[in-house]
């Protein structure tokens, strides 16, 4: 890769690259504590599933550095208050919660050591957090890269590349994956409104590798497949329940049905770390909410202010719609309940 979404700083901070900046500025922050970190994801500094579980991982493990003079009853109890506030951070995305579980875990067996080894500890685990992404990325984008056609001209939509991940990405990395195998391939970028990850991140971190991408309004997708000008639709995804009902980016269930109307493979790649096997259907997936703001003009406002919004940053797409799942794991055709139970097993 030629940027890094997050990078780990030992021992006492990490940096992500400042996602609000792109695509006009490359600009990294340095963070020390596990508030900063919940901040850089409400704020969407760092954003996308994968590399929020990662920043909420490296926060903690900056977290207990900070807090590595307290004595051990008040350590835990400062450091509790970290896990707290990541975990209030977003909603949505399940991957922050499964990385807050794994560092917990990983507290909760040294919790009787002395502080250094608990810091050491949750050090090893927030960077195994990182590396186990970019491996799972790399076998689920060598999967998934079966699926694209040589010359295949593909829609997606958000980012779900490196920036969303701690790299290669997970709808990208397919991509990425197909390419490195020889695949001539061009990709349709929808703009993805209201924040525009699609046109600030997605057309960025392509353009930048060197791939072919055409960006295109939100609106203008329906067109885009009655022309016949779209042989795949990928995304990525941000909560998958037990049935393979799908969360993602506000916008991704009417590109499903569209794929559908076309006769268009809708696939979503995604890490196991995304599913959520608690929820039987993704009617109980959380969805968060975000500040009118971003709709009524994204950095300068465009539309009357005491006008109500409705501005739910992500929707559903029933698993009915979605033709195949990409994991780490393989390819799950048809996803249901029955076909993804085969992932809810150890390896």
């Amino acid at each position: 890769m030629k940027f890094d979404t997050l990078r780990w700083q030992p021992p006492a901070s990490f940096e992500i690259l400042d996602q609000r900046a792109l695509p006009l500025r490359e600009t990294y922050l340095r963070l020390h504590s596990a508030a900063a970190a919940a901040e850089a994801i409400r704020d969407l500094a760092v954003r996308g599933a994968p590399a929020i579980g990662c920043a909420a991982a490296f926060g903690i493990a900056v977290e207990a550095y900070r807090l590595r003079d307290h004595a051990h009853t008040a350590f835990a109890a400062a450091l509790e208050a970290g896990f707290e506030v990541l975990g209030a951070s977003r909603p949505t995305a399940v991957n922050l919660f499964w990385a807050l579980g794994r560092m917990r875990a990983a507290w909760e067996n040294v919790a009787h050591a002395d502080i250094d080894a608990i810091v050491s500890a949750l050090a090893r685990e927030a960077q195994a957090v990182f590396a186990e992404d970019v491996e799972a990325n790399r076998r689920m984008g060598a999967h998934g890269a079966a699926l694209v056609p040589d010359g295949a001209r593909i829609l997606t939509h958000c980012n779900a590349g490196a920036l969303a991940t701690a790299g290669h990405g997970t709808a990208l990395g397919v991509i990425r994956s197909a390419v490195a195998a020889g695949r001539r391939v061009h990709v349709y970028a929808d703009e993805t409104r209201p924040v525009l990850q699609g046109a600030r991140l997605t057309a960025w971190e392509l353009h930048r590798d060197g791939i072919p991408v055409t960006l295109l309004p939100d609106v203008a997708a329906a067109s885009l497949l009655a022309r016949g000008l779209v042989d795949i639709v990928i995304v990525g995804a941000d909560r998958i329940a037990a049935n393979g009902d799908v969360a993602n980016k506000i916008g991704t269930y009417p590109l499903a049905v569209l794929a559908r109307r076309h006769g268009v493979p809708f696939f979503v790649a995604a890490p196991l770390a995304t599913f959520d096997f608690t929820l039987a259907t993704g009617a109980a997936i959380p969805i968060e909410e975000r500040d009118a703001a971003e709709v009524r003009g994204y950095g300068t406002e465009v539309w009357a202010p005491d006008v109500p919004v409705f501005n739910p940053a992500f929707d559903v797409t029933p698993a009915e719609l979605v033709t195949a799942v990409v994991t780490e794991r393989g390819v799950v055709h048809a996803p249901s309940t029955d076909s993804l139970a085969m992932l809810n097993r150890p390896a």
